[in-house]
Parts: structure tokens; sequence; C-alpha cells
């Protein structure tokens, strides 16, 4: 505190203002001697100025994000959009194809049907003539047969 009731002491018994100015002006340079980083102290003002530009650079950057969060959503639910338009128009592919080999099947069976009931019918017929060609190889053999006893028990 000396140095400041100095300087007041020397700045009151001052002959003139130019004694006066030079005294203030050595006062300054012995406080920059003194606080050689005094020009890069922030106030209050200076602080204050500093939070309301990075805050208005954090709304800046926070619509920034905004912005482009909004552009990949929309991206992203145009891409989810195609996907299910393409799981869609496969699925309806797939269907087409099961119902085509359907069709395709219930005709091969029809068709096996038919032909197995033309086979039976076949054989049927196969199996009549079968027993119609037996019974006249048998009638006879048996109307031989009663003869060739009849005529043993003649003879005997």
């Amino acid at each position: 505190m000396t140095s400041v009731v100095a300087l007041y002491d020397a700045l009151t018994t001052a002959p003139d203002e130019r004694t006066r100015a030079r005294l203030i002006a050595e006062a300054f340079e012995r406080l920059e001697e003194r606080y050689p980083h005094l020009a890069d102290l922030a106030t209050k003002g200076h602080l204050r100025e500093t939070e309301l530009r990075l805050q208005k650079e954090i709304e800046l950057v926070r619509a920034d994000l905004e912005t482009k969060v909004e552009l990949v959503r929309a991206g992203l639910e145009t891409k989810i959009e195609q996907v299910r338009a393409d799981l869609a128009a496969k699925i309806e592919q797939v269907r087409a194809d099961l119902r085509a080999t359907e069709l395709r099947l219930q005709k091969e069976i029809q068709e096996v049907r038919a032909e197995l009931k033309l086979d039976i019918e076949r054989v049927r017929g196969e199996v009549v003539r079968t027993k119609i060609d037996l019974l006249k190889w048998i009638v006879p053999l048996m109307f031989a047969q009663v003869a060739a006893i009849a005529a043993l028990v003649k003879l005997l």
C-alpha cells in the first residue's frame, strides 16, 4: 500500500500537469513490470461475453446435430421402407411359387390316380380272364377225373 500512498503524495505535490502525467505513466509501467500478464487477465465482462458466444455456438451445433439426426432418421426410415417393400415382394413371389408348385403337384397326383385306376381295371380284367381260363381247364379236367374214377370203379 505504500506505493499507492507514495503515488498519491507525488501526484498532489506535482507542480504541473506534465509531471503528473509522467508520474501516472511511470506507475502504469511499474504495474506492467510487476504484473506482465495483466493484459491477459479476463474480466467478468469478458467471461460473460465468452460464455454467451459459447452458448450461441452450442445452440448452433445442437441445431446442426438435430438436423443431421433428422436426415439420418429419414434416410433410415426410407431404407427400412425399401427393405419392407423388397421383403413383401419376395414373400409374394414365394407364395406364388408355392401356389404354382401346389397346382402342379395336384395335377400330377390326378394323373397318377388316373393311371392307377387304369392299371387296376387292367389287372381286374386280367384276373377275370385268368379265372375264366382256369374254369375252362378245371371243369373239363374235373369231368375227365370223374370219368376216370368211374371207369376204375367199373373195372374193379
